[in-house]
């Protein structure tokens, strides 16, 4: 039967192919690919030509990546016995300087390179101590790239080694070094000058201090927030450790920080939650070296009244956020232990089924840190550990160590297991109402949400889908839309905030559940993303405080329950315009004050503004009253919104509502017009904060936070 598939024209085609194929063996040369086109990229120069591969990208993540890659070096001074403090300064022209008062980078001439080992390590991708025997018996930077890719794609770097009596220096541009290692001094007893040197103390050390190169990065601007955050971390990790951060870009106004945490972990997981409402007064904590295997497993948990759970693990001080074979190891322990110590106490009957792991991870806050000899990471960017023998060693730690904990503090067991049991309870709960919420399967059209204006297109790499705000506003997107590949969703009301909330009383609001049926997803254990139906899901909504609002809460839902829609680049906001600019038959939109200026100006050279209000204008008195579909209120009053700029007209838009259909077409929808921010996630530890202060149970914090950036507020509809 098989010989039939093979026709005459796929006979001839394949003799064909295979003559052309022979025809070009025998030109040989005349392919044009040979010898001369193979490029050989010797020294830092593979860096140069590709930086992503080894930082990342070339913008802010790839930016500070490069101070992470010198402090590390520090970090694992530290950890190996021979650090205790680090300072990393901020100096003028965005230039970094890292210092540690540990053994200092040798400068003997190395037998291999015939250079000094200060110079191998900064100009050879794969070397350092970390390699053979007796530099680190552990370190984060096991693969020897980091310091010499941060020379590599630095502008200027220069190195200062003190090391036994003596102050060597070496200077680099681009990678490459400008003279040999030179000795410029002798270490003499320290003296505190300058407040803002305290390294001028040390008499051992290495300095690191470099320029990024404007040529590779994009962004060159360090953010002080984002550096006192990771160095925060650090210090919490490596107990002991001083870490000082001094900001000096400011000559005016010099900013100083520093980091010693004597209890490590434990300090680290009081912090994490100490906004929330604790379930427990005891932290969980164990150090524990396990023998033959020469691993050492730090752990620290803390219970919350909170629903999300914050698990943050570490391989030699390295963040890994896809876990591996610690947390593996870490989450069976766990299950088991509160599992058996509720079977022998009674508290889970005979006939009651065990709590799963999603149960007794609720409101869990939990750090794992290892210090292992040889860690295998998934990658480059040590996302994920790979060690199998990681594993059984974390859960043999925790299960001994939290059984102990359970029976000496049993008001502690207590109220971790009744936390667990009521997440147990919800869970049964939640999967009753997803089963009656989503039984016929989110694909079924018959399914859909009657309010979805689905769009007639069936390939969801094409369609949109626009979560727009209140009837009013989806009447005008629905009339204004294209039809073929753009849906729309008009949401009734504020959703609930999920923030506050477990996932059956979620499923419970019509208007979430409407969402999850149109996206396709399904949601929690049964969540897949390849199910989803539109490529965009775009949220449109006024720009007042009520539509600030909406938008929080929406990303919200996202964040918490479809957090992989944003990681994969799916969720965008959609930005209208907020003035109409018109100047005789021309007219433009503008979509931030900050552009509003340049606009007039294009109208108008010399247009001294006249802020009073034309109430007589004719296209004032035009404007529709605006319906506030939200929560049932009184339609909103007559906006005024139009200025008189000695002929330009401004009319300042505060919701959808007051475009028509072909506006909204033409400012928001258009994909040749329109403005979308594409919603991502860089820090999801500093996100994860943001989420909680702004939306938690906790009004304190909110408080704070408003009190904080009030000053900042742009665009604030009172």
């Amino acid at each position: 039967m098989l010989k039939n598939v093979f026709s005459i024209d796929f006979i001839f085609y394949y003799i064909f192919i295979n003559m052309t194929l022979k025809e070009q063996k025998k030109k040989g040369a005349d392919t044009g690919y040979n010898a001369e086109q193979i490029t050989v990229l010797e020294g830092l120069a593979p860096v140069r030509k590709r930086p992503g591969m080894y930082i990342g990208n070339t913008s802010t993540e790839g930016l500070h990546h490069m101070i992470w890659e010198v402090v590390d070096n520090s970090i694992d001074e530290a950890m190996a016995g021979h650090c205790d403090e680090i300072i990393i300064k901020l100096l003028p022209g965005e230039i970094c300087s890292v210092s540690d008062n540990g053994r200092g980078i040798p400068v003997d001439i190395h037998k291999t390179t015939k250079v000094s080992a200060l110079e191998t390590v900064l100009t050879k991708l794969h070397a350092g101590g970390k390699f053979g025997e007796g530099g680190y018996k552990v370190s984060g930077g096991l693969h020897g790239v980091g310091v010499s890719v941060v020379n590599a794609l630095s502008k200027y770097l220069r190195a200062e080694v003190k090391r036994d009596g003596k102050i060597y220096e070496q200077e680099y541009k681009q990678g490459n070094p400008q003279q040999k290692v030179k000795e410029i001094g002798k270490i003499k007893r320290p003296v505190k000058i300058d407040p803002y040197s305290p390294e001028e103390l040390f008499t051992r050390g290495t300095t690191i201090t470099f320029q990024s190169d404007p040529t590779i990065f994009t962004e060159l601007e360090f953010s002080w927030g984002k550096i006192l955050t990771r160095l925060r971390q650090q210090a919490y990790l490596t107990k002991g450790i001083k870490i000082i951060c001094i900001d000096l870009r400011n000559a005016e106004k010099p900013k100083q920080y520093a980091f010693y945490f004597e209890g490590g972990i434990q300090s680290y997981a009081r912090q994490l939650n100490k906004k929330d409402k604790q379930k427990h007064d005891n932290i969980f904590y164990v150090d524990k070296h396990a023998m033959p295997e020469d691993i050492n497993v730090e752990i620290a948990i803390k219970y919350t009244e909170e629903y999300d759970e914050t698990l943050l693990a570490f391989t030699n001080n390295i963040l890994n956020p896809e876990g591996g074979m610690h947390v593996a190891g870490f989450r069976t322990a766990l299950t088991r232990t509160l599992n058996n110590y509720a079977r022998k106490n009674n508290i889970l009957k005979e006939k009651d089924e065990n709590l799963s792991g999603d149960d007794v991870r609720e409101g869990l806050t939990a750090i794992i840190s290892i210090k292992i000899v040889d860690p295998q990471f998934e990658g480059q960017t040590k996302a994920k550990l790979g060690n199998a023998e990681v594993k059984p060693v974390v859960d043999n730690v925790l299960s001994e160590y939290l059984a102990i904990f359970l029976e000496e503090h049993p008001r502690d067991a207590e109220a971790i297991l009744s936390k667990a049991l009521l997440a147990a309870q919800a869970r049964r709960a939640s999967r009753a109402a997803r089963e009656t919420v989503l039984r016929k399967g989110v694909l079924d059209s018959l399914s859909l949400p009657g309010k979805l204006a689905d769009c007639s297109c069936r390939e969801p790499v094409d369609c949109e889908l626009y979560i727009v705000e209140g009837d009013s506003a989806g009447g005008s997107a629905k009339q204004g839309r294209d039809r073929e590949f753009q849906a729309i969703l008009p949401l009734r009301g504020k959703i609930i905030n999920v923030e506050k909330s477990r996932l059956d009383k979620m499923l419970a609001n019509n208007e979430v559940k409407s969402l999850i049926i149109a996206l396709g997803t399904n949601i929690g254990e049964q969540f897949d993303l390849t199910h989803l139906r539109y490529n965009k899901v775009i949220i449109m909504t006024d720009a007042d405080v009520d539509g600030s609002h909406i938008r929080t809460l929406l990303l919200t839902l996202f964040y918490r329950h479809f957090q992989q829609l944003i990681t994969a680049g799916h969720i965008y906001i959609a930005q209208p315009p907020l003035f109409l600019i018109k100047h005789g038959k021309e007219a433009e939109y503008v979509y931030n004050e900050d552009a509003l200026d340049d606009i007039l100006k294009k109208f108008q050279k010399n247009p001294p503004l006249d802020t009073s209000l034309d109430a007589t204008s004719a296209d004032a008195k035009a404007l529709a009253d605006k319906q506030d579909d939200i929560n049932g209120e009184e339609p909103a009053a007559e906006d005024e919104s139009m200025f008189k700029v000695k002929g330009v007209n401004i009319q300042r838009y505060k919701g959808l509502g007051e475009m028509n259909p072909e506006q909204l077409w033409e400012t928001t929808m258009d994909p040749a017009n329109r403005v979308l921010k594409l919603v991502t996630i860089e820090d999801a530890e500093e996100a994860n904060k943001v989420f909680d202060v702004l939306m938690g149970s906790d009004v304190a914090p909110r408080k704070r936070f408003i009190q904080t950036h009030a000053k900042n507020v742009k665009n604030l509809d009172i």
